[in-house]
């Protein structure tokens, strides 16, 4: 009966890990482009309590971060992804992306990229959960 027990652990939590992967799996995907020295698009629109993959790329040679504290403050962010958003901020080098996975609440949230002047040569916008 002890040796059963020990099998049943790994197999429990190896189901979990399968079902949670399932899930976003089915998740939408939205994709947001960052460039000098803009978002495309400029007003993210996100359905509240629906998991969602970010795809945000890096079409510049330079960095740029996709900063939204109180987006990423409110929102649900998929284990896996949740070292990559660091104080509501996630960077993305020169010809790179990130996926992120989260579920979010509802509201409107400011976005900018937070690099010296960026946010001034116009790199901001909106994210709307509805």
């Amino acid at each position: 009966m002890r040796a059963f027990g020990y099998l049943a652990i790994p197999f429990i939590l190896a189901s979990t890990a399968t079902a949670a992967q399932s899930e976003w799996n089915h998740a939408g995907r939205t994709e947001v482009t960052l460039s000098n020295f803009k978002f495309a698009p400029q007003s993210i629109h996100l359905q509240a309590g629906q998991p969602v993959v970010l795809h945000i790329v890096n079409t510049s040679s330079s960095r740029h971060n996709f900063a939204a504290k109180a987006f990423f403050g409110s929102a649900t962010v998929r284990a896996a992804d949740a070292a990559l958003v660091s104080d509501g901020s996630v960077e993305v080098g020169g010809h790179q992306s990130v996926d992120i996975g989260l579920v979010p609440k509802a509201g409107q949230y400011p976005l900018k990229c937070t690099h010296t002047l960026h946010k001034m040569f116009g790199m901001s916008g909106v994210i709307v959960v509805s």
